[in-house]
C-alpha cells in the first residue's frame, strides 16, 4: 500500500518571518495608529530578540506593567524578569526610553519655551514622571524665555525631596537667568499638589523677586499627568 505524501509543516521561523513583515507593512503603510500597543511593542522586540515569537513576550510585559510607557520605563531588573526577556533586552528597551527623552529634551532646547509648553510637558513626563524617587528639577530661561539649562537640583525619597529656595536663586544668578519653571515628580502618581509644594512654591518665588527672576510656572507630574501650579492659580 502506498504510502500517503504529507505536506511538511511550515517552520515556526517561517511563519514567525511572515508575521514581522506583516506587522511591518501595516506600519509603513499607516503608521502607529494602526498597531495596538502589543503590536507596536512587537516591532521593536523583534529587533531585540531575534528568532522568537515576541508577541507572547509583549502581552506579557503589557499586562505585568499595565501600559507601554510602564514597560519601556520599568526597571531592568524587573523587565528581565518576564519569561523571554533577559537582562540584554531590558537593557535595550531602557536605552529606547533614553533615546526618546533626549530626543524630546533637544525639541525645547532650540526654540522658546513657554510657546513649546506641551513639548515641555511631554519632556518633562517622560524624564520624570515613573522615578521612584522624587526629583527635583528647574528649567532656567533667559529674557527671551530661551532654555539656558536643564538641571536636577535634589533627588529625595519616596515623597520627599529638600528644596533650598536661596540655592535655587543663588543657581539662577549664576547662569543668567530671568526667569524659571519648576517641576518635581509625585512617585504615587498623584500630581496634586501638597501644602508643602504650594508654600515651598512661594518661598522661592519671594527670594527670587527682588533680584528679577520670575517663577514661570510650578509643574508637578505623575504617572496619572501633571498639575500646573499656576493654571491652579496657586502662584
Amino acid at each position: 500500500m502506498a504510502e500517503a505524501s504529507v505536506r511538511p509543516a511550515k517552520p515556526i521561523e517561517a511563519e514567525h518571518a511572515g508575521h514581522r513583515d506583516r506587522l511591518r507593512e501595516r506600519f509603513a503603510e499607516a503608521g502607529a495608529g494602526a498597531l495596538a500597543d502589543y503590536e507596536l511593542l512587537e516591532l521593536l522586540l523583534f529587533r531585540l530578540i531575534p528568532r522568537r515569537d515576541t508577541k507572547p513576550i509583549a502581552k506579557a510585559l503589557l499586562a505585568r506593567f499595565g501600559s507601554l510607557s510602564e514597560v519601556v520605563n520599568a526597571p531592568v531588573a524587573r523587565l528581565a524578569e518576564v519569561p523571554g526577556m533577559g537582562e540584554s533586552s531590558a537593557l535595550d528597551l531602557r536605552i529606547v526610553a533614553a533615546v526618546n527623552e533626549r530626543a524630546m529634551r533637544s525639541a525645547i532646547r532650540s526654540r522658546e519655551v513657554l510657546s513649546s509648553w506641551s513639548a515641555v510637558i511631554d519632556y518633562c513626563t517622560a524624564a520624570m514622571a515613573h522615578q521612584t524617587r522624587e526629583e527635583f528639577r528647574i528649567l532656567f530661561l533667559d529674557r527671551k524665555n530661551g532654555l539656558i539649562a536643564d538641571e536636577v537640583q535634589q533627588v529625595g525619597t519616596v515623597d520627599h525631596t529638600p528644596v533650598y529656595p536661596r540655592e535655587v536663586v543663588r543657581r539662577a544668578l549664576e547662569l543668567a537667568a530671568t526667569a524659571i519653571i519648576l517641576v518635581h515628580n509625585h512617585p504615587s502618581g498623584d500630581p496634586t499638589p501638597s501644602r508643602a509644594d504650594i508654600e515651598m512654591t512661594k518661598t522661592i518665588a519671594e527670594t527670587a523677586k527682588p533680584l528679577g527672576i520670575s517663577i514661570h510656572d510650578h509643574v508637578i507630574v505623575g504617572r496619572s499627568g501633571h498639575v500646573s501650579l499656576k493654571g491652579l492659580r496657586l502662584i
